[in-house]
């Protein structure tokens, strides 16, 4: 059954693309400086700067009431959980970026974000303490550093950033304001399963060639500690110390192709051991050829042309030694970071989301004023357990489909009101998860 779904999600994902891309004969190349803030790559024409500063940002405020229970038990006893339901405030993401032009190619970015209102922590462990964990919490406030980095310009075909930025694997992570998705929330999928927004330190190499845009990484490893049952590796991103973990290094890589007018298709990829990049070492003989590898490889597209915006993403990824990781982090502190959950051998998440614009329909008055009005559909497949050991309990509930409409209003180019209805399908022994989300969110970037 789960391959059937694979097949489903991958044919209903290129069909539309082919769908959408047939009889686009014609191609338009516009010659761009590229600037990167947040990995949102913005496309400036190429014409004389107002200032060395650039400053932008997004942010999201929403509101969801879900017609079904929060409780932790509700999948172990359905029946005793039905008929519930439950109201949510909350911003999601609100981010401000920086960026500087030092001039003779050598640029500055940075992103400052505030997550759900929280704070951010760190988790050390105490030595004088028998090497127990300790959650400190004076470090963090409200504010955290999710990017920043140097980048020097040789040419548009060849660039070198280091420091601290996003990992564009997957479309969420590539393309993650809240401009670039029509649903109140990012993607449900590949918010589930990978890291989103995915951010490390390390060195990129990047650039664009005509109608193609690639991208290398060299990034530390995921730290299989907090790998878990619900999200897979997401938790194995970052660090919930005051340094990264770095004993395994890992690679990513994006390529992106515009040859075919309105229409964007990509490939990304990740490969890194991270068995070996946890704060302590199994010495047991049994974890002695444990490696952890994370393999996952993504298509994303996305086109917008006559009205239509239409986007899609499949991503499958797989975890070697999954039942001894399992295993091995059964055995860690109830203080430590660790979900201590079973953790699958491979996970996947597919979907697709089509808008029409009605007010480019009415005429193009409307668009000139910036202003559009989508009617918008997604599906979604996703399952962070798609595939387990013999040893390992796969939990059905993390396995699901998931489908949503709406409306999208742009009043302006940078802002948009939406408003969706949503069903969460699970398998016939749960309960169904609706919803209705409202939100209001910004995207903008602007030279001074």
């Amino acid at each position: 059954m789960k391959t059937k779904r694979i097949l489903l999600s991958l044919c209903i994902t290129m069909l539309s693309t082919y769908a959408f891309a047939i009889n686009e004969s014609e191609q338009t190349i516009t010659h761009t400086n590229e600037t990167s803030l947040g990995n949102a790559t913005q496309t400036f024409r190429e014409e004389k700067k107002q200032s060395r500063l650039t400053i932008g940002g997004y942010g999201e405020a929403v509101y969801s009431r879900n017609f079904y229970s929060d409780n932790y038990l509700r999948y172990i006893s359905p029946k005793d959980y039905q008929n519930e339901s439950h109201g949510r405030f909350d911003l999601p993401h609100v981010v401000l970026m920086l960026g500087y032009d030092f001039g003779k190619g050598w640029t500055m970015g940075m992103e400052i974000e505030f997550e759900h209102g929280g704070t951010e922590s760190a988790i050390e462990i105490e030595e004088h303490e028998g090497g127990e964990y300790e959650s400190e919490i004076e470090r963090g406030g409200e504010v955290a550093l999710e990017q920043f980095w140097i980048q020097k310009s040789f040419c548009p075909q060849f660039n070198i950033k280091l420091g601290h930025m996003v990992i564009p694997v997957g479309g969420t992570n590539a393309h993650h304001m809240p401009t670039e998705f029509f649903g109140v929330y990012r993607p449900e999928g590949e918010n589930t399963i990978m890291p989103c927004t995915w951010h490390e330190t390390g060195l990129s190499l990047w650039g664009q060639a005509g109608s193609w845009r690639y991208e290398v990484m060299l990034l530390p490893g995921l730290d299989s500690d907090r790998f878990g049952d619900k999200e897979w590796i997401k938790g194995g991103a970052g660090s919930p110390y005051e340094f990264k973990i770095a004993n395994a290094m890992a690679g990513a890589a994006r390529i992106d192709n515009y040859s075919i007018k309105g229409l964007r298709l990509s490939a990304s990829g990740y490969a890194g051991n991270t068995f070996s990049n946890t704060l302590t070492k199994a010495t047991n003989k049994i974890y002695e050829n444990v490696k952890g590898t994370v393999l996952i490889g993504a298509f994303d597209f996305h086109y917008n042309d006559h009205n239509w915006v239409a986007r899609g993403n499949f991503d499958y990824g797989h975890l070697s030694d999954a039942g001894l990781i399992t295993r091995y982090n059964s055995g860690l502190s109830n203080e430590s970071p660790s979900t201590k959950r079973p953790i699958a051998s491979s996970a996947i998440a597919a979907g697709i989301e089509v808008g029409y614009d009605f007010f480019g329909w009415i005429g193009k008055k409307q668009q000139e004023k910036g202003r559009k009005l989508y009617l918008f559909g997604r599906y979604e497949y996703y399952d962070s357990m798609h595939s387990t050991e013999s040893t390992i309990t796969d939990y059905e509930q993390w396995g699901r489909q998931r489908i949503a409409f709406g409306l999208n209003y742009y009043p302006m180019r940078d802002i948009v009101l939406k408003g969706e209805y949503s069903l969460g399908i699970l398998k016939s022994q749960f309960n169904n998860e609706p919803a209705v989300s409202l939100g209001v969110a910004y995207s903008g970037f602007f030279n001074l």
